[in-house]
């Protein structure tokens, strides 16, 4: 009797959504991916290196002025910005959860 209480609580827990850290690690490298694709030819996307465009703000800088959020809609719909030699990108919604959630990381709040 104890075995089939215990196999219907493991199935309801398996069942069960959660935000599972392993999602959250596979979002963030995918979004370090895409960082590195098509971000870090201009911009430092980790926590210690120097943006390669003496003009291109760091990501860590950009997530701890609080414009993560800022950029969610901008990167759905086609990011532009005042400088011509920034490239206009416009991600897909996977994308740019996978890009928020790496640029969340940086901030080591999760």
């Amino acid at each position: 009797m104890r075995r089939e209480i215990f196999g219907a609580g493991l199935a309801v827990a398996v069942w069960l959504p959660c935000p599972c850290p392993a999602q959250d690690a596979a979002a963030i490298g995918r979004g370090h991916a895409i960082a590195e694709k098509f971000c870090a030819r201009c911009h430092a996307i980790g926590m210690r290196d120097r943006s390669p465009h003496a003009s291109a703000t760091p990501f860590r800088d950009i997530v701890a002025k609080g414009h993560v959020e800022n950029l969610e809609e901008a990167l759905g719909e086609g990011i532009v910005v005042g400088h011509p030699e920034m490239p206009q990108w416009r991600f897909g919604p996977k994308e740019v959860g996978a890009l928020i959630s790496y640029l969340r990381s940086l901030s080591g709040k999760g």
